[in-house]
This record gives C-alpha cells, structure tokens and sequence, in this order.
C-alpha cells in the first residue's frame, strides 16, 4: 500500500494485487507490420519479388518493379550448384596431389657455340657487323662481344637475334636428377672425391 496524497490532505490508501494467471489472462491486439526492403515504409503486407537477380520483399506499390518470385523446386538450380560444387572439388583434389616437379621440367639455355653461329648467320646474309647492330638498335661492341663469345646475351637479346638471323640460339635442356634409382652407375658420388688413406 502506498499513501497517494490529494490537495485536501487526506491520505489515501491504494492497494496492488499481482497475480501469475492476471498477467496470462489478458490479451492485447497484436499487429503484425511488414517493412518493404527496397522503399523501407510499412505495409500491411509484403511478398516476394526478384529484382536485378535479388529476391526481396516488397510492398504493392514496389512490387510493380520486379519479377514475380518463382521457388525452385530442387531440380533446376540444384544441379547447376552441385556441377560447381564438384567441379571445385575436382580442382582443389588436384591441386592437393603431390607431384614431381622435376620430372619432366626442361629449360631453354643458350647453346654453347652461340658466337660462330650467329656470326655465320650474319656473313650468310651479307650483313657487316655495323650495319646488323643497326638493324637490331643495338651497339656494335655488344655484338662484336657476343660473336666473340665473351657477352651471354640475355633473352631478350637472344629473341632478337633469333628472329633477325632466323636461327635458334637455345636448346631444352632436361633439369633435375634421378634420385634413389636403385641400380650401381658410373656415376660421380661424393665418395669420389674423398681423400682414402
């Protein structure tokens, strides 16, 4: 009870009562209210929409600017999802395989004799070693150098004097070594090379 005071001064007494079932026993009118997910204003029903590939809920007066909403019924897009799912999966498995990466990797390195061939090509077409680095805007000690075998052109260089001269200057050289082969081969060990006394 709590004393409740009136402007005429006489105190007043109000009295609470609190009941479990009261609090169950009442009933208050619930309204359920939709929001549109494109203008954002209530509306007192929404439904689903496909706009720009996007399923959203909209009110009537948005509704006009999408696509009616069709559910898939498993077989359509389902398929579609799971060839996807198993072709990455088919990926990621070899992508997760070991491998041997020295098993048939190869590299292009210049030929020994680079020199003499080009120098030959360059005479077979009756080009002076000026005239040729000119050709190829390059100067005529890099190429006097290289024809002497004291320069090792880079690739790009290599590529421009292979499509000038029409000659190939690389060859694939096989990289990598047979290990644990198993059989006894005349081949050089560190054994080989140690002092025995």
């Amino acid at each position: 009870m709590y004393p409740v005071m009136r402007p005429y001064a006489v105190p007043v007494f109000i009295t609470f009562s609190y009941t479990p079932t009261s609090i169950l026993t009442r009933t208050m009118p619930i309204s359920i209210v939709m929001i549109c997910e494109m203008c954002g204003n209530e509306a007192p029903a929404t439904r689903p929409m496909m706009v720009e590939g996007t399923r959203l809920m909209l009110c009537p007066n948005c509704a006009k600017f999408g696509d009616e909403y069709i559910a898939s019924s498993g077989s359509g897009s389902g398929t579609v999802n799971r060839t996807i799912i198993s072709d990455r999966l088919e990926k990621r498995e070899r992508r997760m395989q070991t491998r041997n990466v020295y098993d048939s990797a190869s590299t292009m390195e210049i030929i020994d004799n680079y020199g003499t061939i080009i120098r030959e090509a360059r005479e077979a077409k009756g080009m002076e070693l000026e005239d040729f680095a000119k050709s190829i805007l390059e100067k005529k000690g890099t190429i006097g150098k290289i024809e002497a075998n004291d320069l090792i052109p880079d690739d790009k260089m290599i590529a421009k004097l292979e499509k000038a001269l029409g000659i190939k200057l690389r060859e694939a050289v096989q990289s990598g070594a047979i290990v644990g082969s198993g059989n006894k081969s005349n081949s050089m060990t560190l054994s080989n090379f140690i002092k025995k006394e």
